[in-house]
């Protein structure tokens, strides 16, 4: 049987994050890929949004890797050539009750330490953005947008520059527990390959994964959705009618962040996501969603003109939980919760899990040091 000092499974974004950081330590690491190839299911189907880390409880591992990863991620971009824009964030409220979901915002960002959130009346509002409607709105000056595609890129160059390499077509089905030490992965075609340290990063198969793991108790898998979490983004035709990413305010704790406006690094506008709890795993876009889209994004833009959206692209949130719940925070298990050395598990690395990707590696990597 093969060996080798690290095998991550999943070469989503923070994936390719985690191994890059093994990697740069001196370890032999091998990504292992179902598909053909990197970041095809929700590492390629979000808003592709460096976030500020403003919606998540204060001391939670959301608020935490967010506000760090953010400080990495451009910095990284920077220095990689990794295309981005830090374009800013309208957070836009339509009267009273919305104002004060607004205040609940700015409250939890600041305890999580982000202090630049800027108050805007709606004059001030319409001066940055004419054809916006609100009461109120919150400004994130360092939310930007990302070529996610391109920071995977980076992230798997730099991990075969140390010596990592991607195995696609490469489905882990199960793992088992070696005494006394060392864990075993079994990929699908019944290959197996022992390694000292495996990290679970297979986003929406990782629960599973972990239920197929001889030897680990599972008292420390997450319950997860009876169904998927699906979210559908529709595009705009013509011309973007803003600069700044724009926000509906949300009640804390909600399932997702509203159906906001984007805009990609080439001028493209879409909207989205929405929630749809679908019983099947599918990434197409129902156009009959549009009509409900309409309805919310006129809250904040009523010039919308008919006709204007056409179906995009899908994506399915990795939620752990029970469906209806306020959303969870990253579950990030090393050895020091569940008792197996080497072993890190990642559940639940939904939004904001593209800007803590780098510092969800750095957080893996205290995991397999026993430092966390």
């Amino acid at each position: 049987m093969d060996e080798v000092d690290s095998v991550v499974i999943g070469a989503g974004v923070v994936g390719l994050a985690v191994a890059r950081a093994l990697a740069l330590q001196g370890r032999d690491v091998i990504v292992l890929e179902a598909e053909a190839t990197f970041g095809t299911q929700t590492s390629s189907r979000n808003s592709e949004v460096i976030h500020s880390g403003i919606y998540y409880p204060p001391g939670s591992q959301k608020a935490r890797l967010c506000v760090r990863g953010k400080q990495l991620l451009y910095g990284y971009c920077g220095a990689h050539g990794v295309g981005h824009r830090r374009c800013g964030k309208l957070i836009v409220a339509a009267g009273a009750a919305q104002e004060q979901q607004l205040h609940a915002i700015e409250a939890r960002a600041r305890a999580s330490g982000v202090m630049d959130l800027r108050w805007l009346t709606r004059a001030e509002a319409r001066a940055l953005e004419p054809e916006l409607e609100c009461s109120t709105a919150l400004f994130s000056p360092t939310t930007g947008i990302i070529d996610s595609h391109g920071l995977m890129l980076a992230l798997l160059g730099d991990l075969e520059d140390a010596g990592g390499v991607l195995a696609t077509h490469a489905r882990a089905t199960h793992l088992r527990v070696l005494q006394p030490a060392g864990i075993e992965v079994i990929t699908e075609d019944g290959t197996g390959l022992r390694a000292r340290q495996v990290v679970n990063a297979a986003g929406l198969q990782a629960p599973a994964l972990a239920r197929h793991t001889a030897g680990f108790d599972p008292r420390f898998i997450p319950p997860v959705p009876a169904r998927f979490a699906k979210g559908s983004y529709f595009s705009l035709r013509g011309r973007a009618p803003f600069r700044h990413l724009i926000y509906p305010a949300i009640a804390p704790g909600s399932p997702s962040l509203g159906v906001h406006f984007t805009v990609d690094l080439g001028g493209q506008g879409k909207f989205g996501p929405d929630i749809e709890w679908a019983d099947t795993l599918t990434w197409d876009v129902e156009a009959a969603r549009a009509a409900s889209f309409y309805a919310e994004v006129r809250r904040y833009w009523p010039a919308l003109p008919d006709g204007a959206l056409q179906p995009a692209y899908a994506g399915v949130r990795p939620k752990i939980g029970v469906q209806g719940e306020p959303a969870h925070d990253f579950v990030v298990q090393g050895p020091k919760a569940h008792g197996v050395l080497g072993l890190v598990n990642l559940f639940g690395i939904e939004s904001p899990g593209l800007t803590s990707s780098l510092a969800l590696g750095e957080e893996v990597l205290l995991c397999l040091q026993g430092a966390a």
